[in-house]
């Protein structure tokens, strides 16, 4: 048995102790699925494991925490909870939570004979190493690993309603089809097949800040703009500062250097000043019709130090507010010492968003997918 294979077991033995139902059958299911993934993605394991493992949405959190704490890297392996520890502790008055908290300090396996860990481990490592590292500190070695990470991530914002109908268990009776299959039964409508709302995928607006004072974090946010663009089907992008820039189509190129030059070359105003309002009101006023229909959700990228007329500023945000299904502004600054979203421009954009949140972090980063993919429909 591998050593991965014991840290499964274990890790079936922890949520077991915390009221989840990961009998053997279970536990046989998930390592028959895991040798059908790559299991060096840390997001592939994770949904293979909640899906045959949480049957209940109230365990759902449960085995976060759990998993989070359990496959973190850094630390130094331990064997499993001894029997009637955490139970004894459980019925003494401590939380479930708490124990597992306690129980799931296990690490990579210790290194082979050569010296070298599995692939899976080492790239596990390496992003949680990084994970809660400033962009603005990474090194050249670092941004490369971070740009492995940001490929890594799954983006799917929710799905929308569309106006036309398909074949499914929905509301609505097929009765041209129901009349279709009668002519098989002389006439009587034995069954009677449904009709369902066709979904599409929400298209994803990415709206990212390269001024002067972003300069710290653009390129790190480029490669992220670069892998979202990768990752889903229907993404338009636009770099900003004192005017706005389409590089949907310069993404488009699968080497991220390749498309780096190209977003170079077509960017004329990198790191200039920022007038986010003006940059708006060309979103609106040259590529709205095309981008901003079909319930999308938009993400701005930006610290919010605008140089322009904060009543533009608003007047385009409320506009784009009533444009699109979501605004999600994303801001580098939030999370560092003493910081506050007092500056005009934000004071001025903020009632028109929706989500406000870190943007400085691959951890930062990785919640926001989480948070994308969690969307109501």
């Amino acid at each position: 048995m591998s050593n991965f294979q014991r840290q499964l077991l274990v890790f079936g033995r922890l949520l077991r102790s915390l009221g989840l139902d990961t009998h053997a059958g279970r536990m046989l299911d998930a390592t028959e699925a895991l040798t059908h993934v790559d299991i060096r993605r840390r997001n592939d394991v994770y949904h293979t494991l909640r899906a045959l493992l949480v049957h209940r949405h109230e365990d759902l959190a449960t085995f976060d925490r759990v998993f989070d704490s359990f496959w973190k890297a850094g630390q130094e392996p331990v064997s499993e909870p001894e029997r009637g520890s955490s139970t004894e502790d459980a019925e003494a008055g401590d939380s479930k939570a708490a124990g597992a908290e306690r129980m799931v300090r296990i690490d990579a396996p210790p290194p082979e004979r050569d010296g070298s860990r599995t692939g899976a481990q080492r790239t596990w490592s390496d992003s949680e190493t990084l994970s809660g590292k400033d962009f603005s500190t990474f090194t050249p070695d670092e941004i490369a690993l971070g740009r492995a990470a940001l490929d890594r991530l799954v983006w799917q914002p929710g799905l929308r309603r569309t106006r036309r109908w398909t074949r499914g268990m929905g509301p609505r009776v097929d009765l041209r089809e129901a009349l279709a299959r009668s002519l098989r039964t002389g006439g009587d409508p034995v069954t009677l097949p449904r009709l369902r709302r066709r979904t599409k995928p929400r298209p994803l607006v990415l709206l990212c800040d390269v001024s002067g004072s972003m300069e710290r974090y653009s390129r790190m946010l480029v490669h992220f703009v670069h892998a979202i663009s990768r990752r889903h089907p229907r993404v338009e992008a636009f770099l900003f500062s004192t005017r706005l820039t389409r590089i949907t189509r310069q993404l488009r190129s699968e080497r991220l250097d390749d498309a780096l030059t190209a977003v170079a070359r077509a960017v004329p105003d990198w790191s200039g000043g920022t007038r986010i309002g003006s940059a708006l009101r060309d979103l609106h006023r040259l590529w709205s019709r095309r981008v901003l229909r079909g319930g999308s959700i938009v993400l701005i990228v930006s610290d919010g130090w605008d140089r322009g007329d904060p009543a533009e500023l608003r007047d385009q945000m409320a506009r784009l507010n009533r444009s699109c299904h979501r605004v999600v502004w994303l801001n580098p600054l939030i999370g560092t010492p003493d910081y506050a979203p007092l500056t005009r421009g934000l004071e001025a954009a903020l009632p028109f968003v929706d989500d406000f949140l870190p943007a400085r972090t691959l951890g930062n980063l990785a919640d926001l997918a989480i948070h994308l993919n969690a969307l109501d429909h």
